[in-house]
């Protein structure tokens, strides 16, 4: 594994805690721990335990100083906007997806589902990259790969499975990435103060902005939010006063009021002047 790669492990509760003991004897950091809560669970049909609901998934990376590829816009954008937590509530895989035997029945005991695999693979890799599947089984991690865009290795020593794996990864169509990808993390952006966007005159001193809870503030000259009841702070220092929290990120907060009544977010002001600092520089 490369300096800044990335390792999955998944396992049930016979397996996880040793799993990650392991691991940390190893001197892999563990970056998070995924529960993936298994929506239609098999039942347990003895009544003797709990039914069995959720796996645990280990994200770990070979060292603590590595610089691992986490897609964070990219996650927050398939979760519909919301910042993706490390609870996954997805169905087991069933019905037309689940690979059968010629007799119908099952043909992997542990496939797992797709949409899994698809998160596991969009949060920490890029198109292009190699995954390695060393217990390929059914071959979820490759044609999550193939969808996305993505090369695999993939090692099976049944060759059932291998076949039906092949098989299978040759029907899939990878998908149209700039649907699904944000292609420039937030992070790597230029960084921009709201300053700038009033002193290049994309907003304007005394000039309102309306919050995500209908409060409103007016613009500073030296770029600073003024409150009736809250008195100045910056963007971001006021959206956590108004919301009660210890910190908030303005640019997600505010809005600018239009004349005609609409809203719109100051962070897309802000794309709009990186876009003309680019022309510009070009």
């Amino acid at each position: 594994m490369k300096p800044d790669g990335a390792i999955w492990v998944i396992g049930t509760y016979h397996n996880a805690f040793h799993l990650g003991q392991i691991m940390q004897e190893m001197g892999f950091w563990i970056l998070n721990d995924i529960i993936w809560v298994k929506t239609n669970p098999m039942p347990n049909f003895r009544g003797t335990r709990f039914t069995n609901a959720h796996e645990t998934m280990i994200w770990a990376t070979p060292r603590k100083t590595g610089k691992y590829t986490f897609n964070y816009e990219t996650m927050k954008q398939y979760n519909g906007g919301k910042q993706m937590r490390s609870d996954w509530h997805l169905d087991i895989c069933l019905g037309a997806e689940r690979l059968k035997d010629a007799d119908g029945k099952s043909l992997h005991s542990t496939q797992k589902p797709m949409e899994l695999l698809r998160r596991v693979i969009l949060a920490c890799t890029k198109a292009g990259d190699v995954i390695l599947d060393p217990f390929f089984g059914s071959g979820t991690t490759g044609a999550a790969a193939r969808e996305l865009l993505r090369d695999f290795v993939g090692i099976e020593q049944d060759p059932v499975y291998a076949a039906a794996a092949r098989a299978r990864i040759n029907m899939i169509k990878p998908v149209d990435l700039a649907t699904i990808e944000v292609q420039t993390p937030k992070r790597e952006e230029e960084k921009v103060a709201f300053i700038e966007l009033v002193t290049n005159k994309l907003l304007a001193v005394g000039q309102t902005l309306v919050g995500k809870k209908g409060d409103r503030v007016m613009i500073a000259r030296d770029g600073q939010l003024v409150h009736t009841l809250l008195g100045r702070a910056s963007i971001h220092v006021m959206a956590a006063k108004i919301q009660g929290s210890a910190s908030f990120n303005g640019w997600d907060y505010w809005s600018v009021e239009k004349r005609d009544g609409t809203l719109v977010s100051i962070d897309d002001i802000r794309k709009i002047y990186r876009d003309i600092k680019k022309q510009m520089a070009a």
